[in-house]
């Protein structure tokens, strides 16, 4: 199974994108929010964290691999789990994808049903299934922020997620413990523990 790509974007479509690698092009599918951040990258080198399925109808024996990207392993985790509720699957997937997986997340964890409806395909009754199935598993999701800010990039994303279960059973709300992860993610910092992540937590919020 292919979970990595390395390679020059040569290419970049409504929904793929062309890698070229050694000898080779690969078209990978990639969902819109992957696509606005990959418009500036044409020509340069970038990796893609994959997932790879058959696409097609098994009964005609007509089956397509294809590979989808993602610029994080957050956001492949997430969107694997997105396509588990039942009613969604591959495609809809990718189609619905069009908002960064920090905002879906964060309106399925608040249960906001009309903002997940509005994700293209997404109805409401689809929508009520994702809070349903999913609403338990996406706070760690919730906490990644913009490209340009450090996150699951640089800080690996079960530190970010067992600090804000950490920051939870102190007391804090999820509300006030993801804002006090943004202010320490925001420092541009490497933080390889939970421990070195906490103290950046409680030295941002005393300083």
């Amino acid at each position: 199974m292919i979970t990595k790509i390395t390679g020059q974007l040569l290419e970049l479509a409504d929904d793929t994108a062309t890698l070229g690698v050694a000898a080779f092009e690969y078209q990978v599918l990639v969902p819109e929010f992957s696509r606005r951040q990959l418009q500036d990258k044409l020509s340069k080198e970038i990796r893609l964290h994959t997932i790879e399925y058959l696409e097609g109808n098994p009964m005609q024996g007509r089956m397509t691999p294809r590979l989808i990207g993602f610029l994080s392993q957050a956001e492949r985790e997430f969107f694997e789990l997105f396509c588990s509720v039942d009613g969604v699957g591959v495609r809809k997937a990718l189609r619905a994808m069009v908002r960064p997986v920090r905002e879906v997340a964060t309106a399925i964890e608040e249960q906001d049903t009309k903002t997940l409806s509005s994700l293209p395909g997404i109805g409401p009754a689809t929508a009520e299934r994702i809070v349903a199935k999913l609403r338990r598993k996406v706070p760690k999701f919730a906490l990644i922020v913009a490209r340009d800010v450090p996150t699951a990039a640089d800080v690996a994303t079960d530190v970010v997620g067992e600090t804000f279960e950490v920051l939870r059973k102190l007391g804090h709300s999820e509300s006030d413990a993801r804002r006090l992860l943004d202010a320490a993610l925001g420092q541009k910092k490497k933080y390889k523990s939970v421990e070195e992540l906490l103290q950046a937590v409680y030295q941002q919020a005393h300083g």
